[in-house]
């Protein structure tokens, strides 16, 4: 069976892709290129699926959105 995960994708401040799972709490890998990290995030899912299985009751991700203030 086929599952689809959202991936939140940043970049740290030494350049790497860091990618963070949003249903799979922890789940999270970092790679210096986006091919490469897709791979490794496809990776870690399996991994996390192996050892943990995700928490019965979903949330469904609507979007991602960035706010500003001043600090």
């Amino acid at each position: 069976m086929r599952e689809k995960f959202n991936v939140i994708i940043e970049q740290g401040e030494d350049g790497y892709l860091i990618s963070d799972v949003v249903e799979l709490s922890g789940c999270h890998t970092q790679a210096k290129t986006l091919d490469e990290l897709i791979k490794r995030t496809k990776e870690a899912i399996s991994l996390y699926l192996s050892v943990k299985k995700p928490e019965s009751g979903r949330t469904k991700f609507l979007g991602l959105q960035q706010v500003e203030i001043e600090a």
